[in-house]
């Protein structure tokens, strides 16, 4: 159980913070959920508590944890399938874990590839969504501001 204050992610979408825990009725029936704020585009999002388990919420990364993000972006090897297809479905299973150290992996990957032979919009717009969620949980786990977390990623693919 999560508590008010608790910086949390949620996979697919992006970490966020706790703001309030609620019952609300929808479609006639009455559950407690979790309100969470997220702070890049200023959304507000409602878990069910009773599916913490099934989505897949956790707590966000340690500032020492951080570093080991860094790593896996700077490291220069890949391994992805040159089948776009097989390429497409192991980085969603990836991003869909919501595990920060393979959503990283997704963002190397897919950055490294674009800069060798380009992206297919489909790839594109899941490195947009990859990057996105990596920042949000970043920008919580340093407790700085998105511009300075996406400077330091770009420094990085520099």
């Amino acid at each position: 159980m999560f508590n008010i204050g608790d910086k949390v992610v949620y996979p697919m979408h992006g970490a966020g913070v706790i703001e309030a825990i609620e019952e609300q009725e929808v479609l006639g029936e009455t559950r407690k959920y979790y309100i969470m704020r997220m702070p890049i585009g200023d959304m507000k999002v409602m878990i069910p508590i009773n599916n913490v388990k099934e989505i897949g919420l956790r707590q966000i990364i340690q500032e020492d944890e951080v570093q080991k993000v860094l790593d896996i972006l700077h490291d220069k090897k890949s391994t992805m399938s040159q089948n776009w297809n097989h390429r497409y479905r192991s980085n969603l299973e990836k991003i869909k874990s919501g595990d920060i150290y393979e959503v990283a992996e997704v963002v190397r990957n897919l950055v490294l590839r674009e800069m060798e032979k380009g992206l297919s919009t489909g790839e594109r717009k899941m490195l947009e969504n990859a990057r996105q969620i990596l920042i949000s949980e970043l920008v919580l786990a340093r407790g700085t501001e998105e511009e300075k977390i996406e400077s330091m990623l770009d420094a990085v693919f520099a």
